[in-house]
């Protein structure tokens, strides 16, 4: 595997949340995440709810997870950690964009040809997603 391509170590990728990382496809850049699923794989993803696009699941500080789901903050949508699967809320049965990944010599690699490893983190400015919602007085 190409140094480049390197994630991050497989025993940096939490069991019970996500790792943030950066991606580009030409121009432009976009958040992705790593998971470890209950059957100790690792899967990537693009960093958004299936629901609304401008949600991110993780913001930062790594995505909640339960019961080998992850959780959107904002709707409580439910998505498998292994397939992507919304298993409940208001996007059911839709599913995460995955992004190719393998595991080779303790590392995670991104494997997506139409995608280029940036950085770990975001590298984001500003946050599309805020934890509030739209309101009116």
């Amino acid at each position: 595997m190409d140094e480049d391509s390197r994630i991050a170590d497989v025993a940096d990728v939490p069991a019970d949340s996500t790792l943030l990382f950066t991606i580009r496809d030409g121009f432009d850049e976009r958040e992705a995440i790593l998971t470890k699923t209950d059957e100790g794989e690792v899967a990537a993803y693009e960093n958004y709810c299936q629901h609304w696009t401008d949600v991110r699941l993780d913001k930062g500080s790594g995505a909640t997870k339960r019961d080998g789901e992850l959780v959107c903050g904002k709707h409580g949508a439910l998505f498998e950690d292994d397939t992507g699967c919304c298993t409940y809320g208001p996007c059911e049965d839709a599913v995460l964009q995955q992004v190719e990944a393998a595991v080779a010599d303790g590392g995670v690699f991104l494997t997506d040809d139409d995608y280029e490893f940036v950085q770990v983190g975001s590298s984001m400015e500003y946050d599309l997603s805020s934890d509030r919602s739209l309101g009116f007085d």
